[in-house]
């Protein structure tokens, strides 16, 4: 299966199942179009045809580049079939029972009223609550007596907003560090906030012990203010970004990403973007708004002909900077064309409910975040770990291959089948498409690719 669209000024050909990709010129991208469905002769002719009139392009050239498409085929670069499925869930069979990462739901409060939040305001449809240290402590004890023999593992301080716990959040990294040698274990830690409570004590402590810190900003202060207000119904855009910029100069290079989300509101969102970049932010994540159909945030079909358009001209801005010596960083652009995930990791997923856990205040365990509060999804504990067997068996049988719609889909080595709990809100089923986000996805890949293309020839169409 192949992929054909021009970008950028680029003529681009994906090869799905080999993962090769080629930047072509018009002759070899227009017979890589007739390649499967005809014959040499019929291909030789069309293009000539086509050509003709260039004086540039002889019949030999056009001969000589249908024979490199051809070696190129023979070399499995061009229409390699798809022979993974068999081994669709041989990941997950060699990693079963073995947990490498948690999300921790340190406070199930908050101190923003974000009217498009998930979590209902920090709440998840249920109780405020904090975590306490001794659940903390059960839930890495439980990390670390089912992470076999992973040395890496991750935990995620999470909200509602975890500074609200913020003791707690001290008190369980240093635990963590206390078991790390005896364990043979090494701990990453994440934390996600709003920013609202971010001090200079808070600062010295993610930079000494968060591998990554993400921090929430929409980008325009009238956006910003107009969905992340306090109780009061206050903007917090001026009280957090002179936050943020210390958080993120005293960081020094460290991991972070200001990670925002765009709605109905912003459509537009690369001006977000561009104001970010003059607030000096450079490690930039813009999600699109997942919500109910019919809420006031929800992105209409003409909203996302305007976000495609945004992503093509985030790209160009992103080449322009690279040339101007000011590069910056589009988390959904990030893309490793020469080495990248394995093909087990990309045909079976996240691994959300299988080797990732979300834990709430209480010490519960669902597939992650999302599914929160959905006492359906409850596996289990972090003292007695995962009961509801079958639950975690959907998830141990989602891949790419549980969705028929991805069959044909040409990013779906990319997006290893997608988000379940997306796909879920939006079907009902986690082997079901949420097909606006794939939209949206393809477009992103697209983009994500050129630009690589781009910096891999020096940006020299």
């Amino acid at each position: 299966m192949i992929h054909q669209y021009k970008l950028g000024g680029y003529n681009i050909v994906l090869d799905v199942c080999s993962g090769s990709v080629h930047a072509v010129d018009d002759v070899a991208y227009d017979i890589i179009s007739m390649f499967e469905d005809n014959d040499k002769e019929t291909v030789i002719s069309a293009i000539s045809e086509k050509y003709g009139s260039r004086e540039d392009i002889s019949l030999s050239d056009i001969e000589e580049c249908y024979e490199q498409i051809v070696s190129l085929k023979n070399a499995g670069k061009l229409f390699a079939p798809d022979t993974f499925e068999p081994m669709a869930n041989t990941l997950k069979q060699k990693t079963s029972g073995v947990v490498k990462a948690l999300c921790l739901h340190i406070a199930h409060t908050c101190n923003l009223n974000c009217s498009y939040c998930f979590a209902s305001q920090g709440k998840y449809h249920g109780e405020r609550a904090v975590m306490s240290f001794e659940v903390g402590k059960q839930a890495l004890d439980f990390l670390v007596a089912n992470s076999g023999t992973r040395h890496n593992l991750e935990v995620d301080f999470f909200g509602g907003e975890p500074l609200m716990n913020f003791d707690v959040v001290k008190q369980l990294v240093a635990y963590a560090r206390s078991i790390e040698k005896e364990k043979d274990k090494n701990f990453r830690f994440t934390l996600t906030t709003n920013g609202v409570l971010i001090d200079d004590d808070v600062i010295d402590f993610a930079n000494r012990e968060m591998s990554n810190v993400v921090l929430s900003l929409d980008g325009r202060k009238e956006i910003h203010d107009r969905f992340r207000v306090d109780y009061v119904g206050n903007g917090s855009f001026d009280k957090i970004v002179p936050k943020f910029q210390k958080l993120v100069k005293a960081r020094g290079g460290k991991n972070y990403y200001m990670r925002g989300t765009f709605t109905h509101a912003n459509p537009d969102f690369l001006e977000d973007i561009k104001v970010m970049l003059d607030l000096g932010f450079t490690e930039l994540s813009m999600e699109p708004v997942v919500c109910a159909a019919g809420d006031p945030s929800e992105l209409t079909e003409e909203d996302q002909a305007i976000v495609m358009e945004q992503y093509e001209k985030l790209a160009e801005l992103m080449l322009k900077r690279d040339r101007e010596g000011r590069p910056f960083t589009f988390y959904h652009y990030m893309i490793d064309l020469t080495g990248g995930p394995c093909i087990y990791k990309r045909i079976s997923g996240c691994g959300s409910g299988t080797e990732y856990m979300a834990v709430t205040p209480w010490g519960d365990l669902y597939p992650c975040h999302q599914f929160v509060g959905d006492e359906k999804f409850r596996l289990g504990d972090v003292w007695r770990g995962v009961e509801n067997k079958e639950c975690q068996q959907c998830f141990f049988d989602c891949n790419v291959y549980a969705r028929k719609e991805c069959r044909d889909c040409w990013a779906r080595l990319y997006c290893s089948g997608g988000c379940a709990a997306n796909a879920y809100h939006a079907t009902g089923s986690v082997t079901g498409i949420y097909e606006s986000g794939c939209k949206l996805f393809r477009k992103r890949m697209e983009c994500a690719i050129m630009v690589a293309i781009a910096r891999a020839f020096g940006d020299n169409k």
